[in-house]
């Protein structure tokens, strides 16, 4: 190999660099650049592949450090920030456990069990004691051994639920890291040291805490902690259901199908969902003398549509008659749609959507007056008037499902207390194992590959390419609002992943090592396969929320 061959290439925030790699590691070679990036360097992408910093580089490598200012970086960050508050605890706490919980506020919700219970003193203590480890700068060791002896690291750790979930992973080794002697493995690289984790801090948020750190936007500040309450209580409402069902963890659910006790946990969930929906028609009933407007919000893949059926169905029982408005039909023309900062239409902006005739066409429905309702022909991006004129009775109120059923703004014309608004999302409450969450982009990324492909005809790659616009519009147009909603429903089945795997795993085994999109699909592969298959055929009911993104839904007939 020539000196030109050998050389490695690589990719800077502005420019491109050629190097000699003389037999040094990414850590060693990220010294000559790290003035370069606005964060620390905490992982690299060698020939588009994910590796941490105490790697060897190849010779002929291209390669390309990773900050906080990305996806997989910020994800290496917090899973470093976690080992650092379970061994501050066990430092403190020797008695006591952790587990992760879930995103809140821009942190991580964490629960510490100890006797006498967590209080705000504690937290400060913990806190003080992560500063302490971060002060020292103490390298994370890192062990990769068979499973055998990992099995018995966690026996002595008393990690039972890390034991149960040995059994179903597709490997023969694994990789543990340490911090002062304490192991642990959470499933992805770590950090070189703990001197990395200079920016964080703890909120006492009873009856756990929070772990707070800088996102991608500004990694030099810790965003401000919004408190939110009601999606505080809907995740509170999961692990209820989670006790219901008799697990929290992947492995402890893999047993259970094992055991043939996955038709039991599909039925159960289902039934949870059905439960929860049925006693929020009973809330829209007992003010249906004042509600003319239900608005059903979410995300991208939460299963607005399914919900609002299931959900008038339920008012049906009780005696309402909802009438649905598609928010599709009044989308301005599309040469005066709002452009995003690519230069390109907009059709998730509130102004994609012609506000001022809606609201008149709201105000004289619900004032008992016939309505001329338009058509937009998606063809030729045009409204069209086709005939198509409805009446409405006093005891039907609209039902309108779209991302913008929380704004104000999308039905200014209507009083607020003649409006029921719901949040829906899938706010996934099983975990991996007590130390490693689900992330809720995960489960709803996997959602839309899936229904992508089933329904229209594109490919992983297309769809992982879009999601990072997908969230934009989401962080934009969405969350900020989601405490606005008089009610939340977690359209999460705890099953689903299992469901899923069969349906994604090919899809994302297609996306080549050679585009930029294979982190992702190779991060997702990994994620999935901690679970056990199980099958949708006789399993999932066609009024399941999942059977609109795996196919045989009820709602969606031919």
């Amino acid at each position: 190999m020539t000196r030109q061959e050998s050389a490695i290439k690589v990719i800077l925030p502005e420019q491109m660099a050629e190097i000699e790699q003389e037999g040094r590691t990414l850590l060693q070679i990220s010294e000559n650049f790290k003035h370069l990036y606005k964060s620390s360097i905490v992982a690299a992408l060698v020939n588009n592949k994910l590796h941490e910093l105490s790697s060897a580089v190849p010779d002929g490598a291209c390669l390309q450090f990773l900050d906080l200012t990305t996806k997989e970086g910020a994800r290496i960050y917090q899973r470093s920030l976690t080992l650092l508050l379970i061994c501050a605890t066990h430092d403190l706490f020797p008695q006591a456990s952790v587990k992760v919980e879930h995103s809140l506020g821009k942190g991580l919700y964490c629960e510490i069990f100890k006797e006498p219970g967590l209080s705000a003193e504690d937290v400060g203590r913990i806190e003080e004691r992560m500063r302490e480890l971060v002060k020292e700068d103490i390298p994370l060791k890192k062990r990769r051994l068979p499973l055998s002896e990992v099995e018995e690291v966690f026996r002595q750790q008393k990690y039972d639920d890390k034991i149960e979930l040995l059994k179903y992973l597709p490997k023969n080794y694994l990789s543990l890291y340490s911090i002062n002697g304490l192991e642990d493995s959470l499933h992805g690289y770590c950090v070189p040291s703990t001197g990395y984790l200079q920016l964080f801090s703890l909120k006492y948020y009873k009856p756990g805490l929070v772990v707070r750190f800088p996102d991608e936007k500004d990694p030099a500040v810790i965003p401000p902690f919004i408190d939110q309450p009601k999606l505080f209580e809907i995740f509170r409402e999961a692990e209820k259901w989670g006790a219901i069902l008799g697990f929290d963890t992947v492995g402890a659910m893999n047993s259970l199908f094992e055991d043939g006790q996955g038709p039991d946990v599909v039925r159960i969930a289902e039934a949870l969902h059905e439960k929860k929906i049925a006693q929020i028609a009973d809330m829209i009933t007992g003010d249906h003398e004042d509600i003319c407007i239900i608005l059903v919000a979410g995300p991208s893949s939460s299963g607005k549509t399914t919900f609002a059926q299931r959900l008038r169905t339920q008012l049906l029982v009780n005696g309402i008659r909802p009438f649905p408005i598609s928010l599709d039909d009044y989308f301005v023309d599309r040469d005066h749609t709002p452009l995003d900062e690519s230069n390109k239409p907009d059709f998730e902006h509130i102004e994609a959507i012609d506000l001022p005739l809606f609201n008149e066409h709201l105000l004289h429905l619900i004032n008992g007056e016939e309505v001329d309702i338009p058509t937009f022909n998606f063809a030729t991006g045009t409204r069209e008037y086709r005939g198509h004129k409805i009446k409405i009775e006093k005891n039907q109120p609209l039902i309108i499902e779209g991302i913008h059923g929380l704004n104000e703004r999308l039905t200014e014309s209507i009083p607020r207390n003649r409006k029921f608004k719901i949040y829906i999302s899938a706010l996934t409450a099983l975990n991996i194992d007590r130390h490693t969450r689900i992330h809720t982009t995960d489960t709803r990324l996997l959602r839309r590959i899936v229904r992508d492909n089933q329904f229209r005809g594109t490919d992983a790659l297309s769809t992982i390419r879009r999601w990072p616009s997908v969230r934009r519009g989401e962080e934009r147009n969405i969350f900020f609002l989601q405490e606005e909603a008089d009610v939340m429903f977690n359209s999460s089945l705890v099953y689903e992943l299992a469901v899923l795997k069969t349906f994604a795993e090919p899809l994302l085994e297609k996306i080549s090592d050679a585009e930029p999109e294979y982190i992702d699909a190779k991060r997702l592969l990994t994620f999935l396969s901690c679970f056990v298959r199980l099958s949708h055929e006789g399993s999932v009911p066609s009024n399941s929320i999942l059977s609109e993104f795996v196919g045989n839904s009820c709602f969606f007939m031919g």
